[in-house]
């Protein structure tokens, strides 16, 4: 569709190709052509990714386009648990389902929230990136049988274009993590860090972010992004000195501002690889630096470095705050034996308030047995 200025032609129709390359996140993108698609194709109620985490065979709902509830935030399911997934998986060909009534006596979860949120049909598209498995797409509609031939070549041109903006954005995060990461398995060489802490501290942000994203009006990406970010929460710490980290008695003033600075030096090293691999511009990377930055702050204000209170302190500085110290006092230290869970509880609840963001301590707490299962399936036997 073009106007006419000083008789030239003036093209201002968006296509599904400017949405693709434009920088905006990609739920304000994927909204924006869920919304062209419901020109052509006004059934289409909603749109939904799940990322597929390949190490732990687990898919997490990452961004969606549904105009109203979403049946699936901040959900995660082993790709095993679905017969239909695996079989899309393994064959890499989408699937089409004409009438979601025919699953009623399925109770997986996930289908039981999509057809309690009235869907009846639902097409779903493998998301695969040189031969691996990313995630899925699906397309959903309240009417059945309305996934015609026309229809469904429309949505698989539009669903590989889609693939091309979900797949960009994890791969650009994920060169920024390996990067990161290369940088700091070569600093943990130095033992201040070890890959069990990592995994676990990573693993107790997410457990808190999904419960406290809803409140604070984030959504799943958000959810998936401090996953990824957390374990870079001390990246400045390849700058402080070994006999400082090491250290195993108690630091002077001096060193303690020494170790302090490990937060600005953290946010440098973030900004200098975000500028040198081309990211800078990149959605989410401001949690990031946030993370690398704030993760010292406290709600009262006396943390550091910035000496931020309250709110002011991003969210996902305060999740990995949380989740950092838990996972540092329930773990052996040169300085220090590992508490248990019982008494690093009871000093989160103490603090939780003028140290900690109350909110996130709660939502540790009240999911012990999930705690649990992480420190068993990320347990290590020498110090960390």
């Amino acid at each position: 569709m073009a106007a006419v200025a000083g008789g030239a032609p003036v093209f201002n129709h968006e296509t599904l190709l400017d949405i693709v390359h434009d920088p905006a996140p990609l739920a304000a993108r994927l909204r924006r052509l869920h919304a062209l698609v419901r020109e052509r194709l006004p059934f289409v109620e909603r749109i939904a990714v799940v990322s597929y985490d390949p190490l732990s065979d687990r898919l997490k709902t990452f961004v969606h386009s549904s105009g109203g509830d979403e049946p699936l935030s901040f959900y995660e399911s082993p790709l095993a648990a679905s017969r239909s997934l695996s079989e899309i998986a393994l064959s890499r060909k989408p699937r089409v389902v004409q009438d979601l009534s025919a699953y009623a006596v399925i109770q997986a979860e996930h289908s039981r929230r999509i057809r309690g949120q009235g869907y009846a049909a639902s097409y779903t598209m493998p998301l695969v990136n040189h031969g691996e498995l990313a995630g899925f797409l699906f397309f959903n509609s309240r009417t059945p049988w309305v996934f015609t031939e026309p229809a469904l070549d429309y949505l698989n041109m539009v669903g590989h274009l889609l693939c091309l903006m979900v797949v960009a954005e994890l791969v650009c995060v994920r060169t920024l993590l390996s990067a990161v990461r290369t940088v700091t398995h070569i600093a943990q060489c130095r033992d201040f860090e070890t890959g069990s802490h990592l995994e676990r501290m990573a693993h107790y942000s997410r457990l808190i972010a999904r419960q406290v994203a809803a409140q604070h009006e984030r959504d799943d990406a958000f959810v998936e992004y401090v996953f990824q970010f957390a374990p870079l929460h001390d990246i400045g710490k390849i700058a402080v000195p070994d006999d400082l980290l090491q250290k195993p008695g108690r630091l002077t003033d001096d060193e303690f501002l020494a170790i302090q600075a490990h937060t600005v030096k953290g946010a440098e090293i973030v900004d200098t690889m975000l500028e040198q691999f081309g990211l800078a511009g990149l959605p989410h990377t401001g949690m990031l630096r946030n993370i690398a930055l704030h993760h010292h702050e406290t709600p009262d204000g006396l943390g550091y470095p910035l000496g931020l209170a309250g709110e002011s302190i991003p969210l996902e500085a305060r999740i990995c705050a949380v989740a950092d110290v838990f996972d540092a006092l329930t773990s052996k230290r040169p300085y220090k034996e590992a508490w248990s869970n019982d008494e690093a509880f009871g000093l989160l609840l103490r603090q939780s308030g003028p140290k900690f963001d109350p909110d996130c301590v709660a939502a540790l707490l009240d999911q012990r047995e999930a705690v649990e299962r992480i420190q068993a399936e990320f347990g290590e036997d020498r110090l960390g």
